[in-house]
Formats: structure tokens, C-alpha cells, sequence
């Protein structure tokens, strides 16, 4: 009698581990190097540091790459099997009841299945829905936080609470920088008129770091008091010091900007950590603080959702960005939603002389740099599902024009299989035509910085038109237009030679050859669009911008290895130079 076969063993069970151990791995692995910054703040390794960061940014792709690859040698014909995938699911969702943070599991699960079938839109049966998932439903920020109650004295609060952190390196002087910390808190709420007294201080436990500064992230309340708290510490050569103290709304929001690189912060519980940092920052979206703790692509999901859900209420259309038009990117927005949407033509119009794919490795190079609060963070999105109808006619004209390789229709909908999305600012040329002068002025002032802090940073923007840049609404300059980006050391930085016969400075070309990396300073104020008063307050405090030599010099520091500070902050140096 021959021996009965077996039924085939459901692989779904095992297939759901899988990913929930696949991303414990990837979790475990994320916080491994996120504990390294406090030994790299210690030992003051700010190459390491960078280095880091890069790594860890790169470490999701990596884990969901390597998940497809395993299980479609564990399933081989069945890999693409969406009724199994939907068991699989089900599972899943079983298999991580209970987590904290189980929406980033969530969200790993749904990348993996969006990689593998190549899914348009959303696939409910296969992925977990982004609208469904709130990571911060039911969250109370608690569990990661400190409490130090005010017994009568400022000044012995904040000693207890320097005292309390885990750093191996002494202080400089602690006793200045408590005092430095209570004054700073006590001008604060006198500035205020506040008569409240603060009752205590809450912060969270882990420290924040990035790059050279840690910082003590909290806030200090009161019977109908919230005042928040930031506290920059810097590790120099005789010790660590309180370098700067942020107490303001904006001054908070600059430090959390989406315009920064992030942040390394040990959280048990990332959503609690968000939920914190939102009663400081109401008015900034969940998605980018997500984002600025690491979590990108937690942050991608978050925006995602808000805009879904923001198109379910809004009734405006889809719509030209206001602006000049770009020749690399047709940039749109949702005029009632704060962020701009861009989409990569087929062709460049002349004198543009790049392929997709550099415009591709552009983004990515800022998205892995130190963007140092002056470059925007650009998410990338593929195959996004939007309803036809919301979108303008000449929107959808200019769409099918210029970008039909990316964007094409499927019956009621507008798919666009890859695009950025970022958020939006106020074009700097529009800016300066309708700011008052004084505004204009700090605008273009701001502008010049926004140039140096980059190049500190290793970064020439190549296109520096106004339009290039926005304005947001703490009035700070940023760049937005990575088609013509690169790194500072990858130029040739060349003064304009004399002219050897008079008619050699008539011609419309350069009578001298031009390589493709040379770059002219003396000329980039021909392409400004500055009225009198703002070129004159330009070349006042940023003149030395043009010239060849200021370009050179920060080369050849950046060469050495240098690493040039660009911080989010003002800091104290009159108040702690008598300690150095």
C-alpha cells in the first residue's frame, strides 16, 4: 500500500516570522549604531559620527532588499501568490500584536510587499492600508521622560539635572553653565511677563546627538504653563559646556527642521517620543519629526497619510507650484496642502546637459549628506495613485507634455510611478518682490549664508537663481533645485584671466576654455536679480562670495578634513569665553 503524502504545510506562519524577526534585525541593528553618538560626542569622532549616519540611512533598504531575496527562495513559485500573501498578512498581524511601535513593523511589511508585486496606490489584501495606521493613536509621552521638580531654586534644579546625564567627559565648568542655564530661563519667563512659576522640568531621558552637539530635549510647566526647552551642549578640548539654550516655539522648530540631518536618540518608544515633541511643536507635522528621529521612511507613511486624508476633506485641484517653471522638474502642489510635488521631465530643454538618472543620484546625495538646515528634504515616492479629476487642465496638459515616461492614466486615475515630495516655501525671487524692505534685506542677507553654510558643508548649489531658493516662514533661506548641485572639492574654482586684446571682453562667449567643473565666482552676481538696495547689502557682508580665493580656502580646509560647524542655533561664545 503506498505510503499517504502529506498535505503541503502552510508557509504563511513561518513566511510572517520571518519579516517580524527580519525587522527586530534591522530595529536592533538601527539602535546599535544610534548608541554609538553618545561615545563619538565622548571621544569628539565627528568623522565617525558622519559616518554613522550615512549607515544607518542606507539600513532599511538594505534589510528589505535582503527579506525579498529570502523569501522568494523560501517561496520560489509561490512568491507572487497574493492569496498567500494575504495569509501571510493576517499572520503577521498576529505575530506582532502587542509590539511597541508596531506601525513601523507595519510599515516594513507593506515595503517589502510594494517592492515585490510592484503596487500601485495601495493594495489593502497585501499591505497594511497607511491611512489605517496612526502611530501616535492612544500614545501619552511618559515613559521616556525625566521629571525634576523646582524646590525654590532654579539654579539647583538644573544642577541636578546636568548632573544626571550619562557623559564620561568632565564639564568645563558646571557651575557656569548651571548658572548660564538658570539665567537664560529666568530672562525667558520674565520676557514673557510670565508670574507662573515653572513647577518642574520634563525632559526626555535619552540624549539627543548630531553631529558635534548633544542636546537635553524637554520643557518646563507650571499650573498653565509650557514653556519648551532645548538645551546644546558642546564637548570641546577642556570639557563640555551648555552652548546655547532654546526656549521659543521657533527656536525649537529650527533645531527639529526638515532641513536638518537627523538625529541619533535611543528611544524605547519612537511614537511617545513624536507625541513629546509635539506638545512643543504643535504646528509641525508628525511625518517630519518621525523623520528628523531617523525614522524616514515612518515619515514617508505619516505624510502619505495626512495627505489622503487631507484629499478626502479638501475640495481645490492639483496645480502648477507657483514660480518660474523648471526645465529639469514639473512641480505642482495641492494649493491647500503644505508641500510641493515634483515629477522629472522626459526631456531638458538647453542648456541643461544632465540625464535622469544624475538628477536621481542628486537627490540621494542630499538625502545621505549633512544638509546642514539649509538643504530641504526631498521624499521619494513610487507608483502613487491620484484621482484624475483633482488635477487642473493645463497641469495635466504640461503632465502628458513632459512627463509621460513617469506619469500615465489608468481609467479614473493619474498614476506617477516615481516623484519628490517636499514642503513648500515661498520662492525667494517671488519673496523679495513683495517683502518690505527691511524683510527683503534680512531675506537676501540670509541668502548669502544659506551659499556659505553649504559650502562649510561641501556643497555648491551650481544654480544659484533666486527661484532656486525659498523663504520659510521663520524666514530662513533654503536651497531646493538639486539638478546642478556638487561637491565643493569636485570644483575648479577660477578667477576670470585678463583679456589679451580689447575685443576678447566683447564677445558673447568666454574667449579663454572652460572645463565642464570650472566655476567663475566674479560672475555669479551678473544672474541675481537684486534691486540696488539689496545688491549693495549683499556685497556688504557676502562680497567675499564671488571671489575665487574664498572658494579656494574653504577647498582646501574641507581637503585637510576639516569639519566646518554649521548649527541651528546662535551660540553663547561672548558668555562662556572667560571659562575657556
Amino acid at each position: 500500500m503506498a505510503a499517504e503524502k502529506e498535505p503541503p504545510t502552510d508557509p504563511a506562519p513561518d513566511c510572517a516570522r520571518h519579516i517580524a524577526q527580519a525587522f527586530a534585525h534591522y530595529n536592533a541593528e538601527f539602535r546599535s549604531i544610534t548608541r554609538r553618538a553618545p561615545l563619538h560626542f565622548d571621544s569628539r569622532d565627528w568623522k565617525t559620527s558622519q559616518r554613522d549616519a550615512v549607515e544607518r540611512i542606507e539600513l532599511y533598504d538594505r534589510f528589505v532588499d535582503s527579506s525579498i531575496a529570502e523569501l522568494r527562495a523560501k517561496l520560489k513559485d509561490r512568491a507572487l501568490d497574493r492569496q498567500l500573501w494575504a495569509h501571510i498578512r493576517r499572520h503577521f498581524e498576529a505575530e506582532i500584536a502587542g509590539l511597541s511601535d508596531s506601525e513601523f513593523t507595519k510599515t516594513f511589511f507593506s515595503s517589502i510587499t510594494r517592492r515585490l508585486f510592484g503596487t500601485v496606490g495601495v493594495d489593502a489584501d497585501i499591505e497594511f492600508v497607511a491611512t489605517d495606521l496612526d502611530p501616535l493613536a492612544g500614545i501619552s509621552a511618559g515613559r521616556d521622560t525625566k521629571t525634576y521638580a523646582n524646590r525654590g531654586s532654579l539654579k539647583l534644579l538644573f544642577e541636578n539635572l546636568l548632573g544626571d546625564l550619562p557623559f564620561r567627559s568632565p564639564w568645563r565648568d558646571l557651575d557656569k553653565s548651571v548658572a548660564h542655564l538658570a539665567a537664560d530661563v529666568s530672562a525667558h519667563l520674565h520676557r514673557l511677563g510670565e508670574q507662573r512659576t515653572a513647577q518642574k522640568v520634563e525632559i526626555i531621558a535619552p540624549v539627543f546627538y548630531q553631529i558635534t552637539r548633544a542636546y537635553i530635549v524637554g520643557r518646563i510647566t507650571g499650573r498653565g504653563l509650557m514653556v519648551p526647552l532645548v538645551i546644546a551642549l558642546k564637548n570641546t578640548e577642556g570639557g563640555m559646556l551648555v552652548d546655547a539654550v532654546m526656549l521659543s516655539e521657533d527656536q525649537v522648530s529650527i533645531v527639529f527642521s526638515f532641513t536638518r540631518s537627523y538625529f541619533h536618540v535611543d528611544l524605547d518608544r519612537v511614537a511617545e517620543g513624536v507625541a513629546f515633541l509635539k506638545s512643543m511643536l504643535p504646528r509641525k507635522p508628525a511625518g517630519e519629526l518621525f523623520t528628523v528621529l531617523g525614522r524616514a521612511k515612518q515619515g514617508k507613511t505619516e505624510r502619505y497619510r495626512e495627505l489622503m486624508r487631507h484629499l478626502e476633506h479638501a475640495s481645490d485641484r492639483f496645480a502648477h507650484a507657483p514660480g518660474e517653471r523648471g526645465l529639469v522638474m514639473v512641480c505642482f502642489t495641492l494649493p491647500s496642502f503644505d508641500v510641493v510635488f515634483k515629477v522629472i521631465r522626459d526631456r531638458f530643454a538647453y542648456p541643461k546637459n544632465i540625464l535622469r538618472e544624475d538628477v536621481v543620484a542628486k537627490y540621494q546625495l542630499v538625502f545621505k549628506h549633512d544638509r546642514a538646515g539649509r538643504l530641504i528634504d526631498a521624499q521619494e515616492f513610487k507608483r502613487l495613485r491620484f484621482p484624475h479629476a483633482r488635477f487642473a487642465p493645463e497641469l495635466l496638459e504640461e503632465l502628458a507634455a513632459e512627463t509621460a515616461n513617469t506619469v500615465h492614466r489608468e481609467g479614473d486615475n493619474l498614476i506617477f510611478d516615481h516623484l519628490y515630495i517636499e514642503r513648500r516655501m515661498t520662492p525667494l525671487n517671488l519673496y523679495l518682490r513683495t517683502a518690505a524692505a527691511p524683510a527683503a534685506e534680512l531675506a537676501v542677507l540670509d541668502y548669502g549664508q544659506c551659499i556659505r553654510d553649504l559650502a562649510y558643508t561641501n556643497i555648491f548649489a551650481g544654480d544659484l537663481l533666486l527661484k532656486n531658493f525659498g523663504v520659510t516662514r521663520h524666514g530662513r533661506v533654503i536651497f531646493y533645485d538639486y539638478d546642478e548641485l556638487c561637491q565643493v572639492t569636485d570644483c575648479h574654482f577660477r578667477d576670470i584671466p585678463q583679456a589679451v586684446h580689447p575685443e576678447d571682453e566683447m564677445r558673447e562667449e568666454a574667449w579663454f576654455y572652460v572645463a565642464d567643473n570650472d566655476v567663475f565666482p566674479e560672475t555669479f552676481i551678473n544672474f541675481l536679480g537684486f534691486d540696488d538696495l539689496q545688491r549693495a547689502a549683499f556685497m556688504r557682508v557676502h562680497g567675499e562670495i564671488l571671489s575665487a580665493d574664498f572658494w579656494r580656502h574653504v577647498q582646501q580646509r574641507l581637503r585637510e578634513g576639516e569639519l566646518l560647524e554649521v548649527l541651528p542655533y546662535q551660540p553663547h561664545r561672548v558668555r562662556v569665553a572667560s571659562s575657556a
